[in-house]
Parts: structure tokens; sequence; C-alpha cells
């Protein structure tokens, strides 16, 4: 891939995150300084790729979920690359501040942590807290435009009902992992996208703090925020 087809296929997933609608070449050539035909053009690779398709008779592009795990993994590339420590925005901060208040009830600061990110992500939140798993936000992931049809919130409601014996079971090991669409070990025609983090807490040196939403991530901002409130969690509890 040239580096302005990597562009182009960031800017679809980020613009596609913020308006939820097919993101059209009109958009992109605004953006990107050149020609609808340009734009056109790379859309067109992109898509032979696999990476992104037109659905429906849109004239707009959505990314696949092949494109999202092109671009997260670019993401966590460029995370591990980074040297010093990013100075936390206000909504680290506010997850912190959360954390910090019930530093003395491990289930308390756990719940907090949770709660910040639903507020702060929109999407439904969980982790784990000894042997229960604890969820808030469900009213978040069924309001998203993804999850109006029938089909696809059974989908996630099978992967709710079954998500606490597979976590138990796969015991997910690297401090945040990433599961897109397909990739969920359950309802793999969800569209969904679980983003979890592994932290040490009193209940368990494996517990698990993340968020459940639409493969429509701003995966960059959400990554972030779950990987600070497991860290934040180790580091308090």
């Amino acid at each position: 891939m040239t580096e302005r087809q990597i562009a182009i296929l960031a800017a679809i997933i980020e613009q596609y995150a913020e308006i939820a609608v097919p993101v059209g070449s009109v958009i992109l050539a605004k953006l990107f300084n050149v020609s609808s035909a340009t734009i056109r053009s790379e859309m067109a690779r992109l898509e032979e790729m696999g990476l992104i398709m037109q659905p429906h008779t849109s004239a707009g592009r959505i990314p696949t979920d092949q494109g999202y795990r092109f671009y997260v993994n670019t993401l966590t590339e460029a995370h591990a690359q980074e040297t010093a420590q990013p100075q936390l925005d206000r909504s680290a901060r506010a997850i912190e501040s959360r954390v910090n208040t019930y530093g003395d009830r491990a289930d308390r600061a756990i719940r907090g942590a949770v709660d910040s990110l639903v507020d702060l992500t929109q999407n439904l939140g969980l982790a784990t807290i000894g042997d229960e798993l604890y969820m808030n936000g469900i009213g978040n992931l069924f309001s998203q435009p993804e999850f109006m049809s029938g089909k696809h919130v059974q989908s996630v409601a099978r992967l709710l009902d079954n998500l606490e014996p597979w976590l138990r079971e796969a015991a997910p090991n690297e401090p945040l992992n990433v599961y897109i669409g397909a990739e969920n070990p359950i309802g793999k025609t969800s569209g969904a996208t679980l983003i979890i983090s592994r932290f040490r807490s009193p209940y368990s040196d494996r517990s698990y703090i993340g968020v459940l939403g639409p493969t429509r991530q701003s995966y960059g901002k959400v990554m972030r925020l779950v990987r600070h409130a497991g860290a934040m969690l180790e580091e308090v509890l």
C-alpha cells in the first residue's frame, strides 16, 4: 500500500466513525486536496484489497473488518514505538479521578473505571470483578444505528451471554486485545468490536476491563482509554 492509500483508509475509518454513513469521494477529495477522480481510483484499489466496501448502491465506502484490522495494527505499532509517556488529556484524567476516589475499595474502583469508559466512549463497558462480570451502558450499545436490526441484536446478545465463560477459557494475554467483527469468538455476525485490557487486581492476575461497541469506532481514542483504564486500576489496586 502507498502512503496515500493508508491515509485515505484512515480517513474513511475516522469519517465513518463520526458520521455513521458511507464516505464519498467528494469529502475525501477536499480533505486531500486532489480530484474526486483520483480519490475514486485509490478507493477502487483499496476495495480490490478488501479493505473497504460499497454498501448497497451508495456512492460512498465503508471499512471492512480487514480494513479495521490493518488500521488497528498500525495504531498498535505506533503505540509500541512511543518512548515518552503522553500527557494525560481530560478523558484520561476523568478515569484517574474516579478510580482514585475508590482506591480503598477494589470493586467500586473497577466499577467506577467501567462507568467512566461508558461515559467517554458511548459504548457498553464491562469488567471482571472476581467471578462476576460487571456491565454498564447496554442502552448505549443498542442505540447505535448498526444494531437496529434484529439479526445484529441477537448476535450481540449471544456474545454478551457467553462473554464471561469465554474470557475465563481464552484468557487473552496481551495488555490490550481488540476483536473486530468476525474475529469475535461468539457473535461473529454481530458487527461488534470488543476492546479489552488485562490487568492485575486483588481478585485475579487476569482481570479484564473494556468496551463493546460497533466496528465503527474511534479506535485511537477508545484503545487509548481502555489501555489507560487497565493500567490505572493495576497501579491503584
